[in-house]
């Protein structure tokens, strides 16, 4: 009798943590698809990456997060959908100020230590104050990438969340 009384409770915590994971990946956790090469050679086209919804509402991005948001003024939007995912790194704050000058990019006159950059771009770009609210955000492959050197800073209010780790395919898998 104990023992089944044990093997019951055991399955009652087994059904209550499926229960409470599914509950989290419903309401905290989103996985979509990457589409496009600006996160090269970090995040490759077609890699499914889990984003945490839940991560902008406890603190603020910082330099160097990689974040998912929305964005209506999408140079090429999506086909399916208006306003266009976007998977990119969080360079600028607010009250930072961005300048890009041959592809070397600049926070507050200090040049900005990029080792995740392999496919670097030498265009120059004028200086962009980030205002307050929002994030200055670059992909990684600069070279083919649209970001807010093209559509401007991003509002919190666009933000979905933090890009966590990568999921599939298996190569993919572990942080980010």
């Amino acid at each position: 009798m104990v023992r089944f009384l044990r093997r019951r409770s055991v399955a009652n915590l087994a059904l209550q943590l499926v229960v409470l994971a599914l509950l989290i990946a419903a309401f905290f956790v989103r996985m979509p698809q990457v589409s496009g090469l600006s996160m090269e050679p970090h995040i490759h086209s077609g890699e499914y990456v889990l984003i945490n919804t839940f991560a902008y509402r406890l603190r603020t991005p910082r330099r160097g997060d990689i974040i998912a948001f929305r964005h209506d003024g999408a140079i090429r939007a999506a086909q399916d959908d208006s306003r266009a995912v976007f998977i990119k790194r969080v360079i600028g704050l607010p009250g930072d100020r961005i300048r890009i000058d041959r592809g070397q990019v600049y926070v507050d006159g200090v040049k900005l230590d990029e080792p995740y950059v392999q496919h670097p771009d030498d265009r120059t770009f004028g200086q962009v104050t980030v205002p307050a609210s929002s994030v200055y955000v670059l992909g990684d492959n600069r070279a083919d990438s649209e970001d807010s050197r093209f559509f401007g800073p991003v509002g919190d209010d666009q933000l979905i969340g933090r890009a966590v780790a990568g999921i599939w395919p298996p190569r993919a898998l572990g942080s980010l």
